[in-house]
């Protein structure tokens, strides 16, 4: 009889979350560099774009357009307009218009998916740039509070079946995420309201200080002060992206989810709602 064969290995993911204002103004050249960072030739990029923000932001499709002529290395295939909001998730649809264009476009494992919006589309996305080719490079361009500063900075991507909230789903490291501030100008109040809960959930669990500075804040933050703002986006991404790679258990194999307080009662809200309530809004009643 033969032994058993075993084998063990480990594999390192790296992966950055940049911040700035103005992405596709055709002065600013980080997305140009992080592409350029990793292959100093013609990359194909498709778009995915959230309907709601394509429409608070009526010349950003167009700006990429020239962002990518201006910069030879962009190969713009598409960029491809889908639901926003939860609707997303809920919809196969969307995903297989996805899978079709890469398929279409001939999209890569070299080459990237782009995926521009709130927190539903952005695991819809990744869910399905994951799933093409055994996986796309994805570089995340979260839109919302709560996209920057919760989901779209994690390695989780989903979709919704069965009505139940992120049944089908891969862990997927982002190639990278960009956090522009100009898209939260245009934000409901309601989102912009949702989105702190995230971070308070990791203040609770993980920073009595930063606990501290969003309660002395919260006028600020409610007022809508930039300032305060992006500090709590910042703090609280780099608190959820140091648990992640310090805390032992990335992928979540155990049961020990200490970034889900909050979330187990929050899902089930959220869909007893048919989605009407927000996720953040959710987390909040959750925590």
């Amino acid at each position: 009889m033969y032994k058993p064969i075993e084998q063990d290995f480990k594999i390192s993911y790296q992966y950055k979350l940049h911040f700035t204002e103005g992405l596709f103004d055709v002065r600013n050249s980080l997305f140009r560099d992080i592409i350029r960072d990793y292959k100093d030739e013609p990359v194909k990029l498709l778009f995915v774009v959230d309907s709601g923000v394509s429409k608070a932001h009526p010349t950003l499709l167009s700006a990429i357009g020239s962002y990518c002529e201006k910069y030879k290395n962009l190969v713009h295939t598409e960029s491809l307009v889908v639901q926003g909001g939860e609707t997303s998730k809920n919809n196969e649809a969307y995903v297989t218009a996805i899978l079709k264009a890469i398929n279409d476009y001939a999209i890569c494992r070299h080459s990237f998916v782009v995926a521009i919006g709130g927190g539903a589309v952005i695991d819809m996305v990744g869910f399905a740039a994951a799933i093409a080719h055994r996986g796309v490079k994805l570089i995340r361009i979260p839109t919302t509070v709560l996209s920057q500063n919760d989901s779209a900075v994690g390695v989780k991507n989903s979709v919704n079946y069965f009505g139940k909230k992120n049944f089908i789903g891969t862990f997927a490291p982002a190639y990278a995420i960009i956090n522009d501030v100009n898209f939260l100008t245009t934000l409901e109040q309601r989102d912009w309201i949702a989105g702190i809960s995230e971070a308070l959930k990791v203040a609770l669990i993980k920073d009595a200080v930063f606990f501290k500075y969003v309660e002395e804040n919260a006028e600020k933050l409610r007022n809508r002060d930039m300032e305060a703002m992006q500090y709590t986006i910042y703090r609280c991404a780099e608190i959820h992206m140091d648990h992640i790679a310090q805390g032992g258990d990335p992928f979540e194999s155990g049961s020990s989810r200490p970034l889900d307080f909050g979330h187990w009662s929050a899902h089930k809200l959220e869909q007893m709602t048919n989605y009407e309530l927000r996720h953040g809004e959710a987390v909040a009643k959750g925590i």
